[in-house]
This record gives structure tokens, C-alpha cells and sequence, in this order.
């Protein structure tokens, strides 16, 4: 296996439109000066029941950049993205077996961490577009709702920027009281890309987000991704190796739950160290 080297993200002023809510400010208090990458994961082993889904998953994934996770069905890309905001804890059974997922500077698996205020940091966009049967623009508020945000020029502000960060304002800022089942699924999946990023995470997670769209809404999400890390570390699990190529800054290949290799992308796709991902490469995967 091999890990990448602490990369040095580029920095840039983020205005915030929203101050962090009270939850958030109890996760934020926990982080620590020092520590390597946004995401750390630290000799983890992960589970499901008795099977080992993970195993000794060694990482640092730097801030402010798209780090994609390629390798064929089944081999624990859906299953350590989950890992970093602990979704898969809704698995009866599923369980970090040991190691240590590190972000901002803490274990997220230590047991006074509140999930809720996790992911609120860490947001997670699904393979299947997934908007909530309400108005356009209460999808996108619906989080800042749920952690206490009332002031209608706060919800207001959040949702045009949240729109605008998705590339959606245009579309959608005269039919913001329409029901969100009236757009188009590339639309609904960039909504639900605009719910994740109105509270403000640090990390953005996607899940094969262009699985279920048409090419032409494929370009659009993946010209989205490009610029969304600017304000946001994301990690993105694709089957799409050029997609791969297109939006990732790093590429980590997986194979039968182990990190077989992670580097720059143009390494992973030109240079690759490791026999199997050269083999997953080049269509060579029996």
C-alpha cells in the first residue's frame, strides 16, 4: 500500500454568510492545531458484523481539494466515504474495528463526538438525487432550520448563496416556492448539492453524484465540483475513471478493501507504482 505525502493546500478567504450554530461550535472546539490533512485516517480497519469490509486504510486528505476514491463494485469506495461522517453507523453492525479517523485535529469515532454536529460538517450528497417533497427553497434551508436558524434574512442570504455555489440561482431564484419535483434531475441533483453546502461543512462528500444523470448534466455537476473546491475539501467515489480524471486533484484506487494506491491523479493515470492499479487502469481487471 502506499500513502500520499501531506500536501499543501492554497488558501482562500471564505466569506461566512451564516454564523456557525451551537452544535457546530461544540465539533469546532474539539479540533487541534497540527494536523496533516483535512481528513487523517490512521491504520483503520473497518467492519460490517464479523467481515472486514476495510482494512488498514493509511490516508491524508488534504483541504480545498477533490480527491476521488476508483476501483471495481465492491471493493470499500461507498463504505470508507461513509466512514468520514458515520453514516455507515446507521448499519446494524457496521463498526470501526481500530484505527482512527482524524479531522480538524479529532477522532470523530471517539465517543463524545455528536454525529448530528458531524455532519453538518461533513456533508454528504447521494448517488440518487434525493430533494424532500417541499418548495425549492425549503430544501435548501431545511438544515438551518433544523439547527435553530429562524431569522428570515439569515435563511434568505444562505439560500441564495447555497444556489449560487451550485450554479442553480439562475435556474431556480423566480421559483423558489415550486416544488423541487419540478426540475430536472441534473437541477434536483445540483439542489441537493445546494442543501449540503448551506450549513457551511468543511468537507463535502459524494457518492457516485452523477451515476443517475445524462451526459449533458454529468458535465454540468462535474464543472460544478471544480469549482466548489474552492470553499470545500470534497471526496468523491466515481466509477467513471475519466471522470476520475477530470475533477480530481488526487486518486485513491481500491481493491478488495484495501488502499492499494493513492497519489496525484496524473500519476495514478500515467505513472501508476502498483501492478494492480496499472491492470485496473488499463481494463486489464479480471
Amino acid at each position: 500500500m502506499v500513502t500520499a505525502a501531506p500536501y499543501e493546500p492554497k488558501k482562500k478567504q471564505i466569506v461566512d454568510h451564516l454564523a456557525p450554530t451551537a452544535v457546530d461550535k461544540t465539533f469546532n472546539s474539539k479540533a487541534t492545531a497540527g494536523e496533516e490533512g483535512m481528513i487523517s485516517v490512521r491504520d483503520m480497519d473497518f467492519n460490517y458484523g464479523a467481515k472486514r469490509a476495510l482494512h488498514h486504510i493509511q490516508m491524508e486528505i488534504p483541504s480545498k481539494q477533490v480527491t476521488a476514491f476508483i476501483g471495481p463494485s465492491g471493493c470499500g469506495k461507498s463504505t470508507l466515504l461513509r466512514c468520514f461522517n458515520r453514516i455507515n453507523d446507521r448499519i446494524q453492525g457496521a463498526h470501526i474495528a481500530s484505527g482512527q479517523v482524524i479531522i480538524k485535529g479529532k477522532n470523530i469515532y471517539d465517543k463524545d463526538v455528536d454525529t448530528t454536529s458531524l455532519r453538518r460538517q461533513v456533508g454528504m450528497v447521494f448517488q440518487k438525487y434525493n430533494p424532500f417533497p417541499k418548495s425549492i427553497y425549503e430544501n435548501v434551508v431545511y438544515g438551518l432550520r433544523i439547527s435553530g436558524v429562524k431569522k428570515k434574512a439569515d435563511l434568505n442570504d444562505a439560500c441564495e448563496y447555497a444556489l449560487k455555489s451550485a450554479a442553480l440561482w439562475d435556474e431556480c431564484k423566480d421559483r423558489l416556492k415550486q416544488n423541487a419535483f419540478g426540475l430536472s434531475g441534473g437541477q434536483m441533483q445540483r439542489l441537493c448539492i445546494a442543501r449540503a453546502i448551506a450549513v457551511k461543512p468543511d468537507i463535502l462528500l459524494m457518492d457516485e453524484p452523477c451515476s443517475a444523470l445524462d451526459p449533458i448534466a454529468t458535465l454540468k455537476v462535474e464543472e460544478l465540483i471544480l469549482q466548489l473546491k474552492e470553499q470545500f475539501t470534497v471526496v468523491i467515489v466515481t466509477h467513471n475513471m475519466q471522470q476520475a480524471r477530470r475533477v480530481a486533484d488526487l486518486t485513491a484506487f481500491m481493491y478488495l478493501g484495501e488502499l492499494i494506491e493513492f497519489a496525484d491523479t496524473l500519476t495514478i493515470f500515467s505513472n501508476p507504482q502498483q501492478l494492480k492499479t496499472e491492470e485496473y487502469i488499463r481494463g486489464q481487471f479480471s
